[in-house]
């Protein structure tokens, strides 16, 4: 157990998976979402807009963005997330989050680099990179380093947090599609499921080995 309890807000997640590893660790953890929990508990859950929150006096604040306007898994679609303001509105979200963030979390996508943002964006980018955002991620994680043999890019941009170390490296669990191919079970999902919220939530799902390796690494700083 850590040495004290800390109070811990984990933002954008309606799963409650790091909620819930820091909560076994004794921790005074809480989800937020605009949308109600799926976790099972309720009572650990703010649904509400998270930037009304960032100030009430948190220990740790680990944020997941949505990552739908701003991932490359969906670059055929920038040119109308430009156009409708979309994209842009994303990104700006994911930098207030950061600000505030001793862990943000998004997948491989514009915000590397900073290359795309100083194109398309030149203000916001300007912005920025004032502020002193690392367009380069602290570090790239996969699941399979850490129990689950899925292979996600995840990338952390970590901030007066050590980098997560791999617990567990496991082999990585492959899906034969019908026409052949070999998907992961995130891609083969992407892939083939209708349902795009069901597509959303399997795109930004955290799995519990990172989870679980958040809460014994960092819970107890």
């Amino acid at each position: 157990m850590a040495s004290r309890t800390m109070k811990i807000l984990v933002a954008c997640e309606e799963s409650q998976t790091v909620t819930k590893a820091f909560r076994e660790r004794g921790h005074d953890a809480y989800s937020c979402d605009i949308i109600d929990c799926s976790g099972g508990h309720p009572g650990w859950h703010i649904k509400d807009d998270v930037l009304k929150h960032l100030n009430d006096g948190w220990d740790m604040i680990i944020s997941f963005p949505p990552c739908t306007d701003i991932a490359v898994s969906g670059c055929r679609w920038f040119d109308k997330k430009r156009e409708s303001g979309v994209q842009e509105k994303s990104i700006r979200f994911f930098y207030n989050l950061w600000k505030y963030s001793d862990c943000s979390e998004n997948p491989i996508g514009i915000l590397n680099g900073g290359k795309y943002i100083k194109k398309y964006y030149p203000e916001l980018y300007n912005e920025m990179l004032i502020a002193g955002f690392p367009f380069k991620p602290t570090q790239i994680i996969h699941p399979y380093m850490f129990g689950d043999g899925e292979r996600k890019a995840t990338c952390l941009w970590l901030k007066n947090l050590p980098p997560l170390v791999p617990t567990n490296i496991v082999p990585i669990n492959y899906i034969t599609g019908k026409n052949g191919k070999k998907y992961t079970r995130t891609h083969y999902g992407t892939c083939f499921k209708t349902d795009k919220n069901e597509q959303g939530k399997m795109r930004s799902k955290t799995y519990t080995g990172i989870a679980k390796a958040m809460a014994e690494q960092w819970g107890g700083l």
